[in-house]
């Protein structure tokens, strides 16, 4: 639980100081000990479980709906029936580790929202607590005692509460330990990281010697200043700085991969291979490989005809169990012309090159779900076209 959350936002103090046992974890507000009658007529205590709204780091803003989640039995009359006035839906799901939201309550104010927090979480407790209280007046949700959650330590600098407004915080933990490493900061690898780094990774390791040049600027996310453009830093130092504002855990190497660092790939859990270097290419895959340890390689091919560009975007995928595909997917010959080396400003192919192997990578996370399990799939620009081969037999 984070006081400062709670200190500077009034309505969150304004719970706390009346004695909800109040705690913030993982972008949702929970307040524990809350009473209510079972089908039983039994009195049971649950926690009322809402998605986190921020305006600022330390300020809440207005919560994102009318609704709650519940953690408990189906809360009743005193008489055992069902609450059905306000139960919209049972779904069981898991929220986070030990916070299930078995309950979806719906009880909306007639000016469709609730102003703040408080007036969300007191309005649930009254409807929800009455029953209790008409059975004993002695039971309270009120109990002045400070909750002690799980203390966990975030990933991030600050709460993902895009990811609780989903729902989707339980999928997260499928990133839990995970080390990437991103070789090559260029056009698809800076929009790699800025995908991954909001992914709840542990760590991600960034391989890249070169300048952030002013060419730069214009294949990679964001928008630097012409100050920092004048700076001169190298790539690697340059993307941390902007990627740890957001996410801990992102390590800088201002060097390639060569056959004499290449053993600090060892302890990566997923690469990205993001270069037009074919030979260091080879001898990363072929590391890889060695190591059990599963990549994306990705590639561009573009040519200007008729006045127009037309190209080809690449996603192949390296695992222990699938790698025989890689010679004739992967290029590891240097290529005698080649366009995309000059001086052609394609940031847009960048980003789905980049997108596309950030979807794959989550599929094999198991984060989405995935029924082809291709290991190789092109996009051909000219066409639209899709094209998916190399499966897992």
């Amino acid at each position: 639980m984070l006081q400062p959350q709670i200190n500077l936002s009034l309505d969150l103090k304004k719970l706390r100081d009346e004695g909800y046992e109040l705690e913030i974890n993982g972008g949702y507000v929970c307040a524990h000990h809350i009473p209510y009658v079972n089908e039983k007529k039994e009195i049971g205590f649950g926690v009322l479980i809402c998605p986190l709204n921020l305006a600022s780091e330390f300020q809440t803003s207005r919560p994102p709906d009318h609704t709650m989640f519940f953690m408990g039995e189906v809360p009743c009359h005193k008489d055992g029936k069902r609450m059905d006035e306000i139960l919209n839906s049972s779904p069981n799901q898991m929220l986070l580790e030990g916070i299930v939201g078995n309950h979806l309550f719906s009880s909306k104010p007639s000016k469709g929202n609730y102003d703040d927090y408080y007036e969300k979480f007191t309005k649930y407790v009254q409807i929800i607590s009455v029953p209790a209280k008409s059975l004993d007046s002695s039971v309270t949700a009120t109990t002045f005692k400070p909750f002690v959650g799980n203390q966990t330590t975030s990933v991030f600098n600050y709460f993902d509460t895009n990811s609780s407004r989903a729902n989707i915080m339980k999928l997260n933990e499928k990133f839990g330990g995970q080390k990437i490493a991103i070789i090559g900061l260029g056009g698809t690898g800076s929009y790699i990281l800025d995908q991954v780094a909001k992914n709840h990774v542990d760590e991600i390791h960034l391989f890249d010697a070169d300048d952030f040049s002013q060419h730069n600027a214009f294949r990679s996310p964001g928008a630097p200043s012409l100050d920092e453009l004048n700076d001169m830093k190298k790539k690697a130092v340059y993307f941390s700085e902007i990627y740890s504002k957001m996410h801990k855990g992102i390590v800088p190497h201002i060097e390639y991969v060569t056959r004499d660092n290449i053993h600090l790939l060892e302890e990566m859990s997923f690469v990205f291979i993001c270069i037009d270097n074919n030979s260091a290419k080879k001898l990363i895959v072929k590391e890889l490989t060695k190591l059990k340890i599963s990549f994306i390689d990705v590639g561009l091919g573009v040519q200007l005809v008729d006045d127009k560009l037309i190209g080809i975007v690449r996603t192949t995928v390296g695992t222990a169990g699938k790698n025989d595909h890689l010679l004739k997917r992967i290029p590891f010959e240097e290529a005698v012309v080649n366009e995309y080396v000059t001086n052609i400003q394609i940031a847009d192919l960048n980003a789905l090159n980049a997108i596309l192997a950030v979807i794959k990578w989550k599929k094999i996370s198991g984060f989405y779900q995935d029924l082809v399990e291709e290991f190789h799939s092109t996009y051909s620009i000219n066409v639209a076209e899709l094209t998916n081969g190399d499966y897992q037999i």
